[in-house]
């Protein structure tokens, strides 16, 4: 049997208000990954931005029938296993730009989720 870290969420309800749905649609239309170090990242920032921006897609659709950690964290899996194999400064700031969507969202701990996709940050 594989380990899901989604089975060490401890789950909690979120409020979801117009604010919170306003935060993240301001959200998915700004720049992302603007602090992403080396040479020539466009290919990596565009790649890793749509990753972020489906994932912003994913939670606007269905967060106010779903207004809780676990769903949300559930929402982040399939985005942080695309990033898994990223260099290690991809990785990060990903994890940073998820951060963001987690302050959006009220959400203080991911428990361990993002430690097990994308390494100690």
């Amino acid at each position: 049997m594989t380990y899901d870290p989604l089975s060490e969420i401890i789950d909690e309800p979120l409020t979801v208000d117009a604010r919170v749905t306003e935060q993240l649609r301001d959200y998915r239309l700004a720049s992302k990954l603007t602090h992403l170090p080396g040479i020539d990242v466009t290919e990596e920032r565009e790649r890793l931005e749509k990753n972020l921006d489906n994932l912003v897609d994913r939670l606007l659709e269905g967060i106010e029938k779903n207004p809780t950690k676990r769903w949300v964290l559930a929402q982040f899996q399939p985005s942080l296993e695309a990033v898994e194999y990223e260099d290690t400064e991809g990785r990060e700031h990903f994890g940073m730009e998820i951060e963001l969507i987690m302050d959006i969202l009220g959400i203080d701990s991911s428990d361990g989720l993002l430690t097990h996709y994308l390494g100690g940050m």
